[in-house]
C-alpha cells in the first residue's frame, strides 16, 4: 500500500522551539500530579520488562513470578499492565503466570535493530503469538525512515501486523533518539498508526536517546491528530529512561495534556521500564521498596 501521500492529509509538526515550550508548560502541571493515586496508576501501566544478553530460562521464570506474586502481598496496587521479554520466554512466562490475569508482551520482528529479512520479522512475529503472546513490540525500519523510504517501512508494519491475531496488541517502536527531528517523528508515528500500529512507543531503550518528553509531545500530538482525522484510538508507551516516579508522572501529565483523560487508562498509556518499578512503589509506600 502506498502511505505518503497520506501524510499530506496532516499538518506539519511543530517546530523544535514550541516543542520546548510545549514541554516546560507540561512539566510545571505535572507537580500536581505527583499524588498517591497517580503513581498507583502508573504503577499499573508498566510494561515490566527483561530484555538482556543474559536472560535465561531460570532467571525470567523468576522475574515472572514475582510480578505473579504481587497481586497478594500488594493488594492494594493494581500490578502491572505486562511482562515484556524476548520471544523465545513467552512460553516460560505463560507458565510463571498460569492463572492470573497478567498480560504477555513480546518483543519481536529483529528487535532491537530491525536490520534483517522481512520474512525473519514475520515468522519471529508468528512465533511469539503462537506461544502466546498478548502484545508484540516491534521496531519501525529506521534505516528506511532516514533514508526517505516511507512506504517501505510501513509496509513492514503492515506485513507484520497482519501476523498479529486481532486481539494481538501491535506496538510499534520509531526510535525517537535515532529520528531526532520533531518532523521525523511525527511522519514514523504517523505511518506506524496508518499501517495498523495500536500504540506508538519511543525506543527500543538499547540505543543512546531513549524517551524524551520532547520526542513524547511529538508523538501524542500526531496520535491527537490521527484520531481527530479517523476516529481510531492509538495507545502511546514511553519506554527507555523513565526511571524515577518524576518521570513517570510527566509522561502520564502528557498524555493527559495531549490527549485527555480517556486516554489515561492502561489499554492506551504504557510505560516500558524495570527500574521505575521499584521507584513508583517507594512512592507509593512512602518508604524505600527494592521488589524487583
Amino acid at each position: 500500500m502506498e502511505y505518503v501521500h497520506h501524510l499530506n492529509e496532516y499538518a506539519p509538526a511543530m517546530t523544535a522551539e514550541q516543542v520546548a515550550c510545549e514541554v516546560a508548560r507540561i512539566a510545571e502541571a505535572a507537580a500536581k500530579n505527583r499524588t498517591t493515586e497517580i503513581f498507583k496508576f502508573c504503577y499499573s501501566t508498566i510494561d515490566l520488562t527483561t530484555l538482556s544478553c543474559n536472560d535465561s530460562v531460570a532467571s525470567v521464570t523468576e522475574f515472572a513470578r514475582k510480578a505473579a506474586a504481587f497481586y497478594g502481598k500488594y493488594p492494594h496496587i493494581p500490578n502491572v499492565a505486562s511482562i515484556c521479554i524476548y520471544p523465545s520466554f513467552v512460553e516460560t512466562v505463560g507458565l510463571a503466570v498460569d492463572g492470573t490475569p497478567m498480560r504477555i508482551t513480546s518483543v519481536a520482528g529483529g528487535f532491537p535493530a530491525s536490520q534483517t529479512f522481512l520474512e525473519v520479522k514475520a515468522l519471529e512475529v508468528a512465533m511469539a503469538v503462537e506461544n502466546g503472546a498478548d502484545e508484540i513490540d516491534i521496531v519501525l525500519n529506521v534505516g528506511r525512515m532516514l533514508a526517505g523510504e516511507y512506504d517501505e517501512a510501513a509496509n513492514e508494519v503492515e506485513v507484520l501486523r497482519k501476523e498479529c491475531a486481532d486481539d494481538v496488541v501491535l506496538k510499534v517502536i520509531i526510535e525517537s533518539g535515532a529520528l531526532k527531528t520533531p518532523e521525523l517523528i511525527r511522519r514514523a508515528a504517523l505511518l506506524s498508526m496508518l499501517a495498523g500500529a495500536d500504540f506508538v512507543k519511543t525506543s527500543t531503550g538499547k540505543i543512546d536517546v531513549a524517551a524524551t518528553p520532547e520526542a513524547a509531545v511529538v508523538m501524542c500530538t500526531a496520535i491527537r491528530d490521527y484520531y481527530r482525522r479517523t476516529g481510531r484510538k492509538v495507545g502511546f508507551k514511553a519506554a527507555g529512561g523513565v526511571r524515577t516516579a518524576e518521570d513517570a508522572v510527566l509522561y502520564y501529565t502528557i498524555v493527559e495534556e495531549i490527549l485527555g483523560p480517556e486516554w489515561l487508562t492502561p489499554e492506551l498509556f504504557r510505560i516500558g521500564a524495570s527500574s521505575v518499578a521499584n521507584a513508583l512503589l517507594t512512592a507509593i509506600e512512602g518508604t524505600p521498596v527494592k521488589y524487583y
